[in-house]
């Protein structure tokens, strides 16, 4: 099934339909792509169809449970896996991890830290989106080598500048708030001035311009920013 567009897919796999849907529209308001599994089996097809770039995976689920799925994943491919459970006995976690899931995460949780988490998955797993080249219009950004490109000029961004980008361009056209952006390239603990997103669009734009490009990161009065 081809990406609808470059934002990072979540296979979100939980059998209780409320915390599912929790996860499902805070992940959606933070940028991502989500796709939902109920069950073991569901989830396996879900990975064939939609080839998600990162699994949030329950695991007492009905049928297959999380251990068994999180093995047969972890033999089919490196997608990062963070299961969620009420279990946090020490050997409960080693389990959970030596099935093949990447981080553990213990319910009742803050929607933040779970967020936290899949950046932490997503940068260890190549700065998201799989590790794959992310493009919009003539530019493009490879997460893999750092390289930078408008056409066929390259350019070099400092690695804070290089993480706004590639956070623009796995949602091309989407508008982001600026507290979206500041929490997803500077975390949700960032306790620094807000400005400092309008002084990095800044250098984004002169760099992305430089050759006398159109531009494509605009500005969204009384929102924030989008790439178009």
């Amino acid at each position: 099934m081809a990406r609808k567009s470059n934002a990072i897919t979540v296979l979100v796999v939980d059998d209780d339909p409320r915390i599912r849907d929790m996860l499902r529209r805070t992940l959606a308001y933070e940028g991502y792509r989500v796709v939902t599994a109920d069950d073991g089996w569901q989830a396996l097809d879900q990975v064939e169809v939609e080839h998600p770039d990162l699994i949030v995976l329950d695991w007492m689920l009905p049928g297959l449970d999380g251990i068994k799925v999180a093995r047969r994943l972890r033999e089919a491919g490196p997608t990062p896996i963070l299961m969620l459970t009420a279990r946090d006995a020490v050997e409960h976690r080693v389990e959970g991890l030596d099935s093949g899931a990447d981080d553990y995460l213990v319910k009742p949780f803050a929607p933040e830290e779970l967020l936290a988490r899949l950046r932490a998955l997503l940068r260890r797993a190549g700065a998201g989106n799989g590790g794959r080249p992310l493009a919009y219009a003539d530019l493009s950004l490879d997460p893999v080598t750092r390289e930078t490109r408008r056409g066929e000029r390259e350019f070099s961004l400092t690695p804070r500048e290089f993480d706004l980008l590639a956070h623009l361009l796995r949602s091309p056209r989407q508008v982001f708030t600026r507290d979206q952006l500041i929490e997803g390239v500077w975390g949700h603990d960032f306790e620094g001035d807000d400005n400092v997103l309008d002084v990095y669009i800044g250098y984004l734009r002169q760099k992305t311009e430089a050759g006398g490009e159109p531009r494509l990161v605009h500005t969204v009065r009384g929102v924030g920013y989008v790439l178009r």
